[in-house]
């Protein structure tokens, strides 16, 4: 049997790439058939990076059989998973989250979770020396989620270790990291075409504080006037948003990752106490500018306060 392999629901560059390359891993060296699954369509940077490093897009998927044989990645949340993951055959997990709880297996599994910015640097460390057997483009899909992940360093989740991994693969690939990174974040930028409700669910995780569930939408940018200019419209369609997805709540951070910011989106009283609560923020009007957060898993989600 063929094992899926596959990230999160509305797919990054690290869940786009990191199941590219641990399915090579698993097929190419380790002789167990594997391929890689996207749960949606890759948002606007993960379809360049597929694109630039001349990758096949992987199958998109949207559910799992009772006993398919599966690895996820980039995750351990049942929310962000198909319905049914348990009753999978999930036979490892490898991430970079907190963990989450719920997932249930029928047997032992190899789990490996590691306080680093991006999966991709925990499979170049358990690929070890294999890695130099990995094509061109499985190395240039490793090398763009952990310039994403990190956004290129200035992300707070970012460890040396991860920068260390970058250089490499960079050197190995003979590739300027800054040059790519920038194509990279400029293909990130342009939303023109997504709708606002496609635009709160691009980045997002649901999250639940207090009782109160939140959908943490982000959106990294080098351009955050293209986002802002369609404030009104995002604002209206959050609620919409939140009725469908079963939540109280769209909470929309655009991170300028230029200038190392986010901006909150302050539709109602509740999002203000949580800006104010959370992050000690002043709001006056329907948005507030909030000075170094660029991180959801690392500054956003541990703050939130209702």
């Amino acid at each position: 049997m063929t094992t899926k392999v596959f990230g999160h629901k509305a797919p990054d560059t690290d869940s786009t790439g990191s199941p590219i390359a641990w399915a090579w891993y698993l097929s190419e060296v380790k002789g167990t058939p594997a391929v890689p699954c996207l749960l949606g369509e890759p948002n606007t940077e993960a379809a360049f990076v597929i694109e630039h490093w001349g990758l096949e897009k992987p199958q998109i998927i949207e559910t799992i059989a009772e006993g398919e044989k599966v690895v996820i990645v980039d995750t351990n949340n049942p929310a962000e998973l198909p319905e049914g993951i348990n009753a999978a055959e999930i036979v490892q997990i490898i991430d970079h989250h907190k963990l989450t709880g719920g997932i249930e297996t029928t047997t032992p599994i190899d789990i490996t979770m590691r306080p680093l910015a991006c999966t991709a640097t925990i499979m170049y460390d358990l690929m070890g020396d294999d890695v130099a057997k990995a094509p061109r483009g499985v190395k240039g899909a490793m090398l763009s989620c952990i310039l994403s992940d990190t956004l290129e360093f200035r992300s707070p989740t970012t460890t040396d270790h991860d920068r260390a991994v970058c250089e490499a693969l960079a050197k190995d690939l003979g590739v300027d990291m800054h040059e790519l990174a920038t194509k990279m974040f400029e293909a990130k930028s342009d939303v023109s075409a997504f709708s606002d409700a496609e635009l709160l669910r691009m980045d997002s995780k649901e999250y639940a504080v207090d009782g109160t569930k939140f959908r943490v939408s982000v959106l990294e940018t080098t351009a955050p006037k293209m986002i802002l200019d369609r404030k009104d419209s995002l604002m209206g369609a959050m609620e919409t948003v939140a009725k469908e997805d079963g939540v109280d709540q769209v909470l929309l951070f655009v991170v300028d990752i230029l200038k190392e910011e986010a901006t909150l989106l302050v539709p109602n009283d509740l999002v203000k106490g949580v800006a104010e609560k959370s992050f000690g923020a002043t709001v006056t009007g329907d948005a507030v500018v909030l000075p170094g957060i660029m991180s959801r898993k690392k500054q956003i989600i541990p703050s939130l306060k209702v």
